[in-house]
């Protein structure tokens, strides 16, 4: 019995059309950034992160490129995000916990803009891709669209991003938040897209073959620790952009920066080497996504204090229904990664 031409083209574009949601469900949803009283901003997070992450990843395999082209490539679409679509990273902040702006120089959050590079290269790019990657194992090395449906991903996510634009800043910020409508200045936009221009030509310009380059293999810790320290690490991240909106005013920015820094070095420096070990298998790349889903999923709960019953049991239950679905997705990984060890030993 053969399968409709409908039901092959769906097969065919399962992976692509399942990256464009995570994308946004592991950035905005699951953290409760999105909360079901905003939910109407999905379909366009998903033209956005969605997209940005879809023609990433096709970029990257595109060109059979490594791990760095696809970081700087994230914070290339985390920078556009940040200084050009909702340009969070340089209007005054929205949410001033304590009544007073914190670490704010030169036109620039910066404590929030080294937040949100690192958290959106790594929740919007690296997991969902990675994720995907785990759950089409079949497809990891395919490109899951052509290079018309990149073409379509880039019309929407132009469109995506102008409606992001104008829904947070001309209505959001004035109408929601009662702040004046921000526009920046042409300097700041003029060396964010240098910057953007920058790391794209590294990473896909006539060096890129240089940065693909395999790091010295260094024997990984046991799954169940690498996804415990991946829980640590999102959890601390979100304490970085509690200090972004003035939690603690009186803490020394120029200490959050240095050690937000340090920790993002130190995983650049273990992952790349754990990653090439042989001992490395499927079930540490799904200990990493886990425990970072789960250290952000957990910890982001503290933005919930007092907000809406209906967002708060919604943030609930998406919650539970993401662990009961990577639980079985872990199992399935397990299996696979213990046949793989079994296949070596023989």
């Amino acid at each position: 019995m053969t399968s409709s031409p409908t039901s092959s083209r769906w097969k065919r574009s399962a992976p692509a059309l399942t990256l464009v949601l995570m994308a946004p469900l592991l950035a905005e949803v699951l953290p409760g950034a999105t909360r079901f009283s905003s939910l109407f901003v999905l379909p366009i997070e998903m033209c956005v992160w969605g997209g940005g992450a879809l023609m990433i990843r096709y970029a990257v395999r595109r060109w059979r490129l490594g791990w760095l082209n696809l970081v700087l490539l994230g914070i290339a679409l985390a920078l556009a995000e940040e200084c050009l679509i909702q340009q969070t990273s340089l209007a005054p902040m929205v949410l001033q916990l304590k009544g007073e702006v914190y670490a704010r120089t030169a036109g620039v959050n910066y404590v929030y803009l080294l937040w949100a590079l690192v958290y959106e290269t790594v929740f919007v790019v690296l997991l969902p891709i990675y994720l995907v990657e785990l759950i089409f194992p079949n497809r990891r090395e395919g490109l899951w669209v052509s290079k018309s449906g990149i073409v379509v991903a880039g019309s929407f996510f132009l469109l995506g991003s102008f409606l992001a634009w104008f829904t947070w800043t001309q209505i959001a910020r004035v109408k929601v938040f009662h702040l004046s409508a921000y526009n920046p200045p042409i300097g700041a936009v003029l060396v964010a897209v240098v910057a953007m221009g920058g790391l794209m030509f590294l990473a896909l310009g006539p060096f890129r073959s240089g940065l693909t380059r395999e790091a010295v293999p260094l024997k990984p810790p046991a799954p169940l620790l690498v996804g415990v320290m991946s829980a640590l690490w999102a959890a601390l991240w979100y304490g970085l952009v509690l200090l972004a909106f003035g939690i603690a005013p009186s803490f020394p920015p120029s200490v959050a920066v240095v050690a937000g820094l340090l920790v993002a070095a130190g995983i650049l420096f273990l992952l790349p080497r754990w990653t090439v070990d042989p001992h490395w298998l499927q079930s540490h790349a799904f200990a990493v996504i886990f425990g970072a889903m789960l250290g952000s999923m957990m910890v982001s709960f503290i933005g919930f204090i007092g907000a809406a019953r209906a967002d708060l049991y919604f943030k609930i239950v998406v919650n539970i229904l993401a662990v009961v679905l990577m639980g079985a997705l872990g199992f399935k990984v397990r299996t696979q990664s213990a046949l793989v060890g079994e296949e070596g030993k023989a």
